[in-house]
């Protein structure tokens, strides 16, 4: 048991180092994120040092389940092809710019413009897609306005990944914890409302209080206006997105899977652009521009993670946890130990590895994947460790020239992470207490 432990150790510690110091690797003119590479090595060394066989292991990644980790990477990269596609036609884009219009006459209404856009918009897409849309526009228009763009940046990342919780789809985390689980669309959402919005008014307060007096200054000029490309595909793709949600709040009455319902669509919508293309003589620039900003990175260190998590639940590791924790006091263990977890060894991890801490605890039932799940999104900024999301945002903030590094990204988490864990865990207590 000791070897899989110091390499699982090491791995994360690794993974922290590569973020903090070493984030990517140049070939030519070809740049990699190193943190994917770490869990590969990661994973081939536990493999080799454990008696774990690869077999068993490809036999996880197949199961005949409700869940496996190839149907996990297929319903996150089929959600994304249909929102990463609504943000080439501009989409978001220009519902910001709107937001940033309607509320030009001073910060504290754009202030409050911006969290209520992308809380209402993470929703309904995903906290990554948000993150990578708004963070740029965001940081251009502070620039050309001449204000400060760090309350505007930490009100996005905190909106969407505070109410990321609200919806399965939210999250690739809420997505594994769900379906592990064996929880619906309909049950997730019975008991993940109370905890986004008790989480997200306290974010909003904290925020407001850690600002109020960065957003009394005026606002020097308007958002650049924004056009959509085509309103023809933007109809179709906001259409395929609206069938792809109701179709994962209905697939557990029908039983649709909810990999095979976000994949039909997406199947859907790349033949229906490619038709329609054809038909109007245009190239399908959009859709290929989609397909590339796919964070196909994203491929090799879930399934490296999950090798890693099936190795350490193979030779007992994940059992001791679970027991440990037993089942008392489920919703303030697993939400305040997921966070803390989260913000060590990134929160994908993570809900992989408490996925199967959870199963060994036995009695914890419902509430400690609940827990798990809100742990997972509130521990995203804390610091930029904790998400990929967290990662990908200190990414845009830098090469946008904005101050905003990693003690700064402490700070605000710190004041604003602890209450809205414990508003959220909060409502999930009375969500429990009703249902």
């Amino acid at each position: 048991m000791l070897a899989p432990i110091i390499i699982a150790v090491i791995v994360s510690v690794a993974m922290i180092a590569s973020v903090l110091f070493f984030p990517k690797l140049k070939a030519g003119k070809a740049q990699f994120s190193t943190y994917w590479m770490i869990a590969l090595l990661g994973a081939a060394l536990i493999v080799a040092c454990s008696s774990a066989e690869w077999k068993k292991i490809g036999e996880a990644f197949l199961a005949d389940r409700e869940v496996n980790p190839l149907k996990i990477l297929v319903l996150f990269l089929s959600m994304t092809v249909l929102s990463v596609f609504l943000d080439e036609l501009g989409f978001f884009k220009k519902l910001a710019y709107l937001a940033l219009k309607r509320n030009k006459r001073g910060q504290k209404g754009l202030f409050f413009g911006v969290y209520a856009l992308v809380s209402l918009l993470t929703v309904f897409t995903s906290n990554d897609v948000i993150i990578l849309s708004f963070t740029p526009f965001l940081c251009y228009f502070a620039k050309n306005a001449k204000i400060d763009p760090v309350p505007y940046l930490a009100a996005e990342f905190v909106a969407a990944n505070t109410w990321s919780m609200a919806l399965i789809i939210g999250n690739p985390t809420n997505i594994y914890l769900a379906a592990s689980a064996g929880i619906g669309f309909g049950t997730y959402l019975q008991y993940s409302l109370f905890p986004a919005v008790f989480g997200g008014a306290a974010s909003l307060i904290a925020l407001y209080l850690l600002f109020r007096k960065k957003l009394n200054r005026p606002v020097c000029c308007e958002a650049e206006e924004v056009t959509v490309k085509d309103k023809f595909l933007l109809w179709a793709g906001i259409a395929h997105l609206i069938v792809a949600t109701v179709l994962l709040a209905i697939g557990s009455y029908i039983g649709l899977q909810m990999w095979l319902a976000s994949l039909a669509c997406a199947c859907s919508l790349v033949v229906f652009v490619l038709i329609s293309s054809a038909v109007r003589r245009k190239k399908p620039k959009q859709l290929g521009a989609s397909f590339l900003r796919l964070p196909y990175e994203m491929i090799p260190f879930m399934l490296s993670m999950f090798t890693i998590v099936i190795v350490l639940d193979d030779v007992g590791v994940t059992q001791a946890i679970g027991s440990f924790l037993g089942s008392d006091l489920p919703i303030l263990k697993y939400g305040t130990l997921s966070f803390l977890s989260a913000n060590l060894i990134n929160n994908i991890p993570m809900s992989v590895l408490f996925s199967s801490v959870i199963e060994a605890g036995g009695a914890a039932g419902i509430t400690a994947v609940f827990a798990t799940i809100i742990g997972s999104n509130v521990g995203a900024f804390l610091t930029p460790v904790g998400a990929l999301a967290g990662i990908m945002f200190s990414s845009i903030v830098n090469r946008n020239g904005v101050k905003f590094g990693f003690a700064d990204f402490i700070k605000t988490g710190a004041v604003v992470s602890v209450p809205t864990l414990f508003a959220s865990l909060g409502g999930l207590w009375l969500a429990a207490a009703i249902f």
